[in-house]
């Protein structure tokens, strides 16, 4: 982790210095622009009243003229400003995530996965500790889901798999580009992740102008008109007549037109919703020069025609041009005057006709490019964790090594399955490892599929449907027990090994604890052998040692395997280590009497 953490900590030193430089030059500016519109007013003032020479009116002029600048100037350092706030707080992240301090990241996930998913509420997935609270550096909603997403469901090949781990290596050493894909969508998003479905659906949207088509042509002749009648009036040239016509015609196509013209400016506002600081985004995508095959083929995708920056330029000087709208004072006046809102709205819609179609790609491709750059942090800041070798053939997994990826010390053990119909009975004393093993080979395995590098030495595994039943819970609100939650929860994991034969890698936890001990052996050692005979492999762990004689009646499949604990001097301590054959110990009593609980 040493690059990494050298490498966040500079950027944090080098951003704290700019943002400390920047604000003081943002209170110099501030200072300058109230000199100068003081000025401004002053001479211009001083000049209206005849205390001073008419002269004067040039430098009141002139005052103004510095003022816009600086204005703008100002602008410009509020923009770096925040940009350096942004980037200051994505190496902060990293920093924290070094020292495992990121359990408290605001983006858990929590309340995006769908009730009953096969394995994410077992393997912490999402919530409070969860991986994708661990990985989440994205800065778009779509991003967001992207990532989730891959992680809900494994990829459909080995190949893309593969593809998604050399995407990975090439970003992970690209800071700047991957810190600069969000930085923008942090800024547009302001407290929340920025949100492109509505932009996506404004652009796919039909157009509210059609209607008043009509009006195009008009907008560019007749103001040209009404304003060369004016002047021709105003210079003695013509009566006022010809312009008072023109201008009354105005007035009425921005009546007539009033409705639709609401209606497309309200779609409007609602869609771009800060989509404008998007080119700075993609301006770093159209830059990047990416070697891997799905890189390049991402960013082929966004170079069909101009680049995505270069249409989203002509879009913000767009909107540029129709936030005169927000002028409550003078929108009213120059649009009477000009038919503005016509000449401007029917040119964004005429991008929209021109580019609309593609948006929808676009942040697609930036979603992508997001998680994969929340992956390539994990293994920027992991370089030690293995990426696993992945096959479509029937399941099987072979892991040395294996630790649990959300630990900052994990202990590791080798954990092997030959394939389909095999299986580890594990067992062991209270809270000497046993529900760990199995979470960090299901998570990992999750991992594994969606692209990640593992927390091993080495990994092998087939692309496969990852089952678990460990945190059944009963509802009152339903009027489910906990034993029927749990019947619930093994009928899925039954039902979904029959559709996938031979690709099922299951984890089951303390089977059947809501009934009777002679019911739960029976079901326990039927549903084990259940599943294997569907070609699902897997692990269970359990207290009771009946089930461990099953790897009689299987012994080239099934093994028992336990983990072990050790009492010294009235000390209990655990090592975690698994090891093969049956426990001969249990520690249950102890836990009691350690708690306070005197039994016997």
């Amino acid at each position: 982790m040493t690059q990494a953490r050298t490498e966040y900590e500079s950027r944090v030193t080098q951003y704290r210095n700019e943002l400390v430089h920047l604000d003081r030059q943002g209170d110099r500016l501030a200072n300058l622009r109230t000199v100068t519109f003081l000025g401004f007013i002053g001479l211009g003032l001083a000049v209206g009243m005849t205390w001073i020479a008419a002269p004067w009116l040039v430098a009141a002029v002139a005052s103004l003229a510095g003022y816009i600048a600086l204005a703008i100037v100002h602008a410009g350092v509020i923009r770096r400003e925040e940009f350096a706030k942004v980037r200051l707080s994505l190496n902060e992240r990293g920093v924290l995530r070094l020292d495992g301090k990121w359990h408290d990241f605001p983006s858990t996930g929590a309340g995006l996965v769908p009730d009953g998913h096969l394995y994410a509420g077992d393997l912490d997935i999402t919530g409070k500790g969860s991986l994708f609270q661990r990985l989440d550096d994205t800065g778009t909603s779509a991003g967001e889901q992207r990532l989730l997403g891959w992680l809900l469901r494994p990829a459909d090949s080995a190949a893309q798999i593969t593809a998604r781990q050399d995407a990975v290596k090439e970003l992970a050493p690209l800071l700047d580009f991957r810190q600069s894909l969000v930085a923008e969508a942090r800024l547009a998003g302001k407290k929340d992740k920025a949100d492109p479905s509505r932009f996506m659906t404004w652009a796919e949207a039909p157009s509210t102008l059609t209607p008043i088509r009509w009006a195009w042509p008009i907008a560019h002749v007749l103001p040209a008109f009404t304003l060369g009648a004016g002047f021709l009036s105003a210079n003695g040239v013509i009566s006022a007549l010809p312009f008072w016509i023109g201008l009354i015609i105005q007035i009425a196509i921005v009546v007539i037109t009033r409705k639709p013209i609401a209606a497309m400016w309200e779609a409007l506002s609602m869609g771009e919703r800060g989509f404008v600081r998007f080119e700075e985004t993609f301006r770093a995508i159209d830059a990047q020069k990416f070697q891997g095959t799905w890189l390049a083929a991402l960013q082929r995708g966004l170079m069909n025609g101009p680049p995505v920056s270069v249409r989203l330029h002509q879009f913000a000087r767009l909107m540029g041009f129709a936030e005169l709208k927000h002028s409550g004072q003078m929108h009213p006046l120059i649009n009477a005057l000009t038919l503005w809102d016509l000449l401007v709205l029917f040119r964004i819609d005429r991008w929209r006709e021109a580019h609309g179609k593609g948006v929808r790609n676009w942040f697609e491709s930036l979603a992508e490019l997001e998680a994969l750059s929340s992956f390539a942090a994990w293994h920027f800041e992991r370089p030690e964790d293995a990426f696993p070798v992945i096959d479509d053939g029937p399941v099987h997994l072979e892991a040395v090594a294996l630790g649990h990826p959300l630990l900052e010390k994990p202990v590791r053990n080798d954990v092997t399955f030959k394939g389909p119909g095999s299986a580890l009975i594990i067992t062991g004393s209270n809270m000497s490892g046993k529900t760990t093993l199995m979470r960090a080979t299901g998570l990992n395995t999750v991992m594994a599929l969606a692209g990640l590098p593992v927390c091993a030495q080495a990994m092998k595994v087939s692309r496969v449907q990852v089952l678990t039943s460990m945190r059944v819970k009963d509802s009152l609100e339903r009027g489910v027990s906990y034993f029927y939650a749990e019947v619930q929860r093994i009928k899925t994991v039954l039902d979904t090994a029959k559709t996938h034969r031979d690709r099922c890698l299951f984890f089951l936890d303390e089977l059947f604890m809501g009934t009777n001990a002679r019911e739960r052996q029976i079901a326990s050692k039927q549903l084990l052998l259940m599943l294997l005979d569907l070609g699902a492999a897997g692990a269970v762990t359990t207290h009771d040692l009946s089930i461990c004689e099953l790897s009689a009646e299987r012994p080239e499949t099934i093994r028992n395997v336990h983990f072990r604990d050790e009492i010294k001097d009235g000390d209990m301590s655990f090592d975690y280590r698994l090891r093969e054959g049956v426990v001969q110990t249990t520690n249950a009593l102890e836990v009691l009497r350690r708690a306070g609980v005197e039994i016997g």
